[in-house]
């Protein structure tokens, strides 16, 4: 058997804390061989990213090493000084991090930042480097790599930085590559490139490939094997046909039950309660044990060991101290079915026409406009009570801005928004001001979005106080105290702050403030698109819950296709400022018609082999909307184009089963 790359054993390190130090890994254990991708998964806080750190050495001050080995081709890193240390990053082993524009200098060429890579770890003479610069950047599938060198971070897209971080990394031919959450700020089919790229550069180097990561439909199209961490430790390891078809761990079968599909409409999603425990503490039983589902007394007393669980797998749980896999069988969490939302077909509630919001582009001292970022360019939308519809689309798109524009947070310069017989494009001041507490907006990042000097108590109160619906404190203390409760949070949450709280906490108090005035409309912006599987199965939850109880209407704005699967009743895909299809969620989902949607869904990740779609790969990235193409706006990265989609604006068609496409074909 070929032997490892990578032989992790026994690694545990601490952080400092106060008043204990915190074990941020606890014995962790695994072997990466050449060409093979382990990827390792868990919530938020379980150790992932820190152990990816260790590896490298690269830890925060106050954080140490205590035990283990590392061994990289047979030398163990931990026994290294730090000057014999520097050679090994980069050179032999290499780090993709989570957000590429934090990596990279902003005020250093793309070249300049490669060329440092390759100066470090080669030994080129300085005239062959620009020639190195060039080779690293066409292997990583960068037009035109001669000018983009030339070119600095900010004027690259994400999937472009993400690529420059991948020349670097291999800069220096490293044997070990690994990638920290490499997709999670890019859109679905940048993803899709990007992890295309990974596999083509893995199978052509050998690379061995350590992949960190939440997203369950990633790991299932990308690694051979997984290793599923909880609390500091790994708690299972097998190959991902194996995970997939049958994971051995509680935990791992309560993640996959977390996962929202369309089957699932009709039910609660599985939770995992709690929360992964403070790692500042000593464990006298299994870690998981308080939040399990099958948990008996002796699961709180006695620590698992490492036990086979056949095929390969082993996993870290007593119900297979004796051999016995009743795990497999066993049911997760209490799946309640829920009443569907009521269908109000005649009735609706915001319609929007012909939405414009453009930004004018201003240039000279005198701030002449010269042009216009049409970011939004003739959207129709209707909502209708207890009815989501989802609004999807890469970003830049203009869905964030389409929210905005309802809501008068950005000013539109066209169209019409109907709500209750009123036009609110044509109205702003006082005359807004009263139609404020039925229209909403939860925002996507909820820690950025309420007062951090502020109480909880009174961030969710203070809509109340604004608009005059409850005056008296009392009262409001009081309307407060129910919200939170509604909420799963409870009255405590009243008196403590925003970062006392973790991710989800924080967005189901958002979801607190959004319905404290009673509103009839939610702008959801990719409210779980920074939380992990199980808190987002929370949060969409109590939105369905909450939907079905008052007949609140959503648009819902994401690039999670599985949220809009489960969530979502009907769907809008827009595309550089346009909608391009627009139907029923079932009907776009499972049979789209315009060329854009079809591409969007092929790059999504699926757990399930049989329902993944072949790849559709659009070149290119979206044109800028200050200068968007003539005719058709797709045209330039449309696999089916003709040259007459180059001169024609297409005009939305309605399809037999209602659903409307802005195609010819």
């Amino acid at each position: 058997m070929t032997e490892p790359v990578l032989h992790v054993d026994g690694l545990t390190t601490e952080l400092a804390g106060n008043p204990r130090p915190v074990r941020v890994c606890d014995g962790v254990g695994f072997r990466i061989r050449p060409g093979e991708t382990l990827a390792l998964l868990g919530e938020s806080g379980c150790g992932k990213s820190m152990t990816a750190l260790s590896l490298m050495r690269l830890l925060p001050l106050g954080a140490r090493i205590l035990s283990g080995s590392v061994r990289l081709g047979g030398v163990d890193l931990l026994r290294l000084q730090e000057r014999e240390m520097r050679p090994m990053r980069g050179g032999r082993m290499a780090m993709i991090f989570q957000e590429p524009q934090t990596s990279l200098n902003p005020v250093l060429s793309i070249g300049a930042q490669v060329a440092e890579a390759v100066r470090v770890h080669t030994e080129l003479a300085r005239d062959r480097i620009p020639d190195r610069i060039v080779e690293l950047l066409r292997a990583v599938g960068i037009p035109d790599p001669e000018r983009r060198a030339d070119e600095y971070p900010h004027q690259l897209s994400g999937g472009m930085k993400q690529r420059v971080m991948i020349a670097m990394a291999l800069a220096g031919d490293p044997r070990l590559l690994i990638a920290d959450e490499p997709t999670t700020a890019l859109d679905v089919t940048i993803q899709a490139q990007v992890l295309q790229l990974l596999k083509g550069l893995q199978r052509d180097r050998g690379l061995a490939v350590l992949l960190i990561t939440h997203d369950l439909g990633v790991v299932a199209e990308t690694a051979d094997r997984l290793a599923v961490m909880y609390a500091g430790q790994i708690v299972e390891e097998a190959d991902c046909a194996s995970f997939f078809a049958a994971p051995a761990h509680p935990y791992s079968r309560m993640l996959l039950q977390s996962l929202p599909t369309a089957a699932q409409r009709a039910s609660r999603l599985a939770i995992i309660p709690g929360r992964v425990p403070a790692l500042d503490q000593p464990f006298t039983g299994c870690r998981f044990a308080p939040r399990c589902f099958m948990a008996q007394d002796r699961c709180r007393h006695e620590i698992p060991d490492w036990q086979d669980a056949g095929d390969g797998r082993r996993v870290r749980c007593l119900f297979w101290a004796d051999g016995t896999p009743g795990i497999a069988g066993a049911k997760g969490a209490d799946a309640t079915l829920t009443q569907p939302a009521g269908a109000h077909a005649d009735e609706v509630l915001l319609d929007v026409q012909g939405l414009r919001v453009h930004f004018p582009i201003q240039k000279g001292l005198l701030k002449r406009t010269v042009g216009h970022v049409k970011a939004v360019d003739g959207v129709d939308l209707r909502l209708q009570p207890g009815r989501t519809l989802a609004l999807v689309g890469e970003s830049g798109c203009g869905k964030t801005t389409v929210g905005k524009g309802i809501l008068h947070l950005e000013q539109p310069t066209g169209g019409r928004v109907r709500y209750a017989g009123v036009d609110l494009a044509t109205i702003g001041g006082r005359r807004l001001r009263r139609f404020r507490k039925d229209l909403q907006i939860i925002f996507q990042d909820p820690f950025a979005s309420m007062n951090p000097r502020m109480l909880v108590g009174d961030i969710v109160g203070e809509g109340l106080q604004a608009l005059g619906l409850a005056q008296d404190r009392a009262e409001r203390r009081r309307r407060v105290a129910d919200l939170l409760e509604q909420v799963g949070i409870g009255e405590a949450a009243m008196d403590r702050y925003p970062h006392e709280f973790s991710g989800g906490q924080r967005q189901r108090i958002c979801i607190a403030r959004a319905l404290a005035v009673d509103p009839k409309v939610i702008v959801c912006d990719e409210p779980t698109s920074a939380l992990d599987v199980s808190v987002q199965a929370q949060i969409l939850n109590l939105l369905k819950q909450l939907q079905d109880q008052l007949g609140i209407a959503y648009l819902f704005i994401t690039h999670d296709i599985s949220v809009v699967s489960y969530l979502a009743h009907e769907v809008a895909v827009m595309y550089l400022g346009r909608i391009v299809e627009q139907g029923p969620a079932a009907a776009v989902l499972d049979d789209p018609r315009h060329p854009y949607t079809k591409a969007l869904l092929s790059a999504v990740p699926v757990i399930d082999p049989g329902s993944r779609r072949s790849i559709i790969r659009i070149d290119g990235n979206m044109p800028s909307p200050a200068n968007p193409p003539a005719g058709c706006h797709f045209h330039p990265r449309c696999p089916q184009a003709v040259p007459a989609c180059q001169r024609d604006d297409p005009p939305l068609r309605t399809l037999d089963d209602g659903r409307i496409v802005r195609c010819p074909f």
